[in-house]
C-alpha cells in the first residue's frame, strides 16, 4: 500500500522540519507537524495539521488542514489551504506527502495573495507587510508555541 510506503520514507528521511505519522492505528488519517520556517514570522512556532487520505490515493490528492490557528492569506479559519497541488485538477499521483508539506511549508515562507482564501489579509500583506508580519508573529506566539 501506497501509504505505508510514504510513513516508512518519511520516519526515515522527514522532510526539513516536519513530521508526520498516523493518529493511532488508522492509517487513511494522519496528525503533521511544521515547524514554522525561520525567516518567517511563523517562526519558532509548531503549527500542527491533520491529514486524510482518501481511499483512492494517491489518485486523489490528500485533504489537509491547519488544527493550529495560522495568520495567513492562504489558510482560512477552518484551517483550509489554498494550494494548487491540494486540487484535484492539479494534484498528481507522482506526488508524496513529504513533498505536499514541504509545499506548505514553503507557503508559510511565500504566500500568494493573488489566489487568496482569507482576502481582508492578502490585502494587508500587499499594502503593509510590516502590520502584516507584526500579526502574524502575534498569532504564532498566541496559538503555535
Amino acid at each position: 500500500m501506497r501509504i505505508n510506503k510514504e510513513l516508512q520514507e518519511i520516519m526515515r528521511d522527514p522532510p526539513a522540519n516536519c513530521s508526520a505519522g498516523p493518529v493511532g492505528d488508522d492509517i487513511f488519517n494522519w496528525e503533521a507537524t511544521i515547524m514554522g520556517p525561520p525567516d518567517s514570522p511563523y517562526s519558532g512556532g509548531v503549527f500542527f495539521l491533520k491529514i486524510h487520505f482518501p481511499a483512492d490515493y494517491p489518485f486523489k490528492p490528500p485533504k489537509v488542514s491547519f488544527t493550529t490557528k495560522t495568520y495567513h492569506c492562504n489558510i482560512n479559519a477552518n484551517g483550509t489551504i489554498c494550494l494548487d497541488i491540494l486540487k484535484p485538477t492539479a494534484w498528481s499521483p507522482a506526488l508524496t506527502i513529504s513533498k505536499v508539506l514541504l509545499s506548505i511549508s514553503s507557503l508559510l515562507c511565500d504566500p500568494n495573495p493573488s489566489d487568496p482564501l482569507v482576502p481582508e489579509i492578502a490585502q494587508l500583506l500587499r499594502t503593509n507587510p510590516a502590520k502584516h508580519d507584526e500579526t502574524a508573529r502575534a498569532w504564532t506566539r498566541k496559538y503555535a508555541m
